[in-house]
């Protein structure tokens, strides 16, 4: 595996921080990588739409993997270990969140539509290159909330693998007092991961298309939000 790759996998140094800053970061690295496994453990999960993540691999595609930043404390669950290579922001908080997807199994290339995102944007192109899937929080790093940025759509464009859409939502839980109004399951809950249909874009995507194929990834975001939240209401 060539070394930028292997770096995605690695947890960073945090020399470039101060001592306050990196006892921290630890904290909520480890904080948040022990309460994901010890919670992740106990939820009975359900699955809807396997079908359209098999058919991408029966195509001999990589999948863009795309949800909200919100369902990312079971989200992660559901999907360590794969190899999924997510963008995260190069800040003080991208930092705890690459270091506990990493001990997941997940790799991490920093960038966002804020701060390296040209930078972050080659090197997932180079990754799915070389046959790894990639992951965005869609509406990270700060928001809006459930608005779509256009990361996912370019990259599709650009290496011709699909967008899949997904959403994990949690039967009862916690939500955080923070922008994205963060999920914190309740232990022992369901859990339903919901993959919606893959999204196509053409190679080189004019700007008028870039639009179009967003507001597609919106509808159907949207769309297995309420449908998770119907599910839910059930529990």
């Amino acid at each position: 595996m060539p070394n930028e790759i292997e770096k995605a996998y690695r947890i960073a140094p945090l020399s470039q921080y101060s001592l306050r800053q990196r006892i921290s970061i630890r904290l909520g690295d480890w904080t948040f990588f022990i309460l994901i496994k010890l919670v992740g453990f106990t939820v009975r999960f359900e699955t809807i739409g396997q079908e359209h993540l098999d058919s991408i691999q029966r195509e001999g595609k990589v999948p863009i993997y795309t949800t909200w930043h919100d369902r990312i404390f079971l989200g992660t669950y559901y999907l360590r270990r794969r190899g999924i290579v997510f963008l995260t922001s190069q800040s003080f908080d991208g930092e705890y969140i690459a270091r506990f997807l990493q001990r997941f199994g997940y790799g991490v290339i920093r960038g966002s539509s804020t701060r390296g995102g040209a930078r972050g944007l080659v090197e997932m192109i180079r990754g799915m290159g070389r046959g790894l899937a990639m992951g965005f929080t869609i509406d990270g790093p700060k928001g809006p909330r459930y608005e779509v940025k256009a990361g996912a759509i370019l990259l599709a464009g650009k290496t011709g693998n699909p967008i899949l859409p997904f959403v994990v939502q949690p039967g009862r839980f916690w939500t955080l007092n923070s922008w994205d109004k963060l999920q914190i399951p309740r232990p022992f809950t369901r859990g339903l991961m919901i993959f919606g249909t893959p999204i196509y874009v053409e190679k080189n995507v004019a700007d008028d298309q870039l639009e179009s194929k967003r507001m597609e990834l919106q509808a159907s975001l949207d769309g297995l939000v309420k449908q998770g939240i119907e599910w839910s209401e059930k529990d």
